[in-house]
């Protein structure tokens, strides 16, 4: 079947017009992940804020990642929380509703709609890999952080839960990552003089695999590229459980820039 660009516009605007199938991808992290860490609390163990910050993240998503850092949030002078969908935004506003001080905007990473120089820090994790133009967007960040300032990016590497299944499954499906931990650093060095990678030790032990079937076909490039039927798919994963686990590869890290 060839190979499937992670960043298929025709599918992205519909995969995330809401939060339900980016909700069931982050709960099996949380239900079978072995680093018990979690990666949303290791991020903030990488990225570093100050007293008085201005901060932008850049597709926020439903803002989980900052549930358990609400302290950070009131230290910073100004955060912004922006993604290109609404329903996104409407859940994000939801999860940090009783915080106030935090600003919610639609933006597109390509078109930042900020002066020059107006942020400490930008953030955009596990996103870049959907941008149509990479290199456009990397500029606009660099535009709007000011002199100094850091840019956090959040990707995975080839070796991943979804390249393991496939393989499992015998398809030929290739997720051609245009933003991932091994071509990431490239992209970001057309803008940033000092591009370093965190990596974050993870995988999966799922014993469920009703949830693991959940996980895959909450994307719908999966969906779209799979010859088999679902009946198959189950009956394929469950062949590889030993003692009643699928153990699963995760490959997530952080660039950090600046």
């Amino acid at each position: 079947m060839g190979n499937i660009l992670i960043d298929d516009a025709k599918f992205v605007k519909e995969q995330y017009k809401n939060s339900s199938g980016l909700s069931t991808r982050i709960s099996i992290h949380d239900k079978y992940s072995t680093n018990k860490m979690g990666l949303h609390n290791w991020y903030f163990t990488v990225m570093k804020f100050e007293d008085g910050m201005k901060v932008l993240e850049l597709g926020t998503g439903s803002a989980v990642m900052w549930v358990n850092h609400k302290d950070i949030i009131g230290r910073l002078s100004q955060l912004v929380l922006s993604d290109m969908s609404e329903g996104m935004l409407a859940e994000a506003k939801k999860n940090l509703e009783e915080l106030t001080g935090v600003e919610f905007e639609v933006i597109d990473i390509q078109d930042i709609p900020y002066e020059d120089n107006t942020f400490d820090v930008v953030i955009a994790n596990c996103m870049l890999y959907h941008v149509p133009d990479i290199d456009k967007a990397v500029s606009e960040v660099r535009r709007v952080l000011k002199p100094g300032g850091y840019f956090y990016a959040g990707t995975s590497g080839k070796n991943g839960i979804l390249e393991t299944i496939v393989d499992i499954l015998g398809q030929d499906i290739s997720y051609d990552n245009n933003f991932s931990l091994e071509n990431g650093g490239e992209k970001l060095k057309l803008c940033f003089p000092n591009v370093e990678i965190e990596r974050y030790k993870d995988s999966l032990e799922v014993t469920n695999i009703d949830d693991l079937m959940d996980y895959i076909y909450s994307g719908i490039t999966f969906e779209n590229s799979c010859t088999l039927s679902k009946d198959e798919v189950r009956e394929r994963l469950t062949a590889h459980m030993v003692g009643g686990v699928l153990k699963l590869p995760k490959d997530p890290g952080l660039f950090v820039a600046w």
